[in-house]
């Protein structure tokens, strides 16, 4: 097709690219219709490449589990869909709200960020663990009741886990000290003042303003 240069149309034009293309093919042979055989083929789940699994060993709560897991597994996950013990929740997944903190060999850790594996052959306790063998409830929690720090409760879990861990770190001689060691948790519901009262109540003592 001949076009005047000094008469060119867009129309014009879009026909001249038209056929220029058709001529020399698509200039991305590499690049496949998704529509096409080749390309359903290599979408299937059979040609993907297979997950790295691991064999982990975990003590949740006293009780021995042997799970064969993706590496990639976060300690949240394998906790909540794997052993079914939902009360650890997911709120941020990102390590910012607390909401899925647990207790990995005494210390507390945002299980959201923690791979399964870092816990293999070591000792978790989820706010399931922390009540009595006959069920009572354990002092943080009860304190928790007591001061009305729950509220919609979905951060709870995670609030009682750092709370117990906060007294049992020795970080409760003021009520600033608790503030800040508590400060990774997150209440939406702004239940801050009973929280800190329940604390200073398991911690035997008032705390400093």
């Amino acid at each position: 097709m001949s076009i005047d240069p000094d008469a060119i149309s867009r129309r014009a034009f879009l026909m001249a690219s038209s056929v220029a293309l058709a001529a020399v093919g698509s200039p991305f042979p590499d690049t496949k219709d998704a529509t096409s055989p080749d390309a359903s083929a290599a979408n299937t789940p059979s040609t993907l490449p297979a997950a790295n699994t691991v064999t982990v060993n975990l003590v949740v709560n006293g009780e021995p589990h042997r799970l064969e897991l993706d590496s990639r597994s976060t300690l949240l996950d394998t906790l909540r869909e794997r052993l079914g013990l939902q009360g650890t929740k997911k709120g941020c997944d990102h390590g910012q709200c607390g909401a899925c903190t647990v207790h990995v060999d005494g210390r507390r850790v945002v299980s959201c960020l923690t791979l399964a594996v870092q816990a293999n052959d070591r000792k978790v306790t989820t706010i399931e663990g922390v009540t009595g063998a006959a069920g009572s409830l354990h002092p943080m929690q009860q304190a928790f009741v007591d001061h009305d720090a729950l509220q919609c409760g979905y951060c709870t879990p995670g609030q009682i886990m750092s709370a117990i861990a906060c007294v049992e770190e020795g970080h409760t001689g003021t009520a600033d000290e608790i503030r800040e060691y508590m400060s990774g948790n997150l209440c939406r519901c702004g239940a801050y003042v009973g929280i800190l009262a329940a604390i200073q109540q398991v911690a035997g003592r008032k705390a400093r303003p």
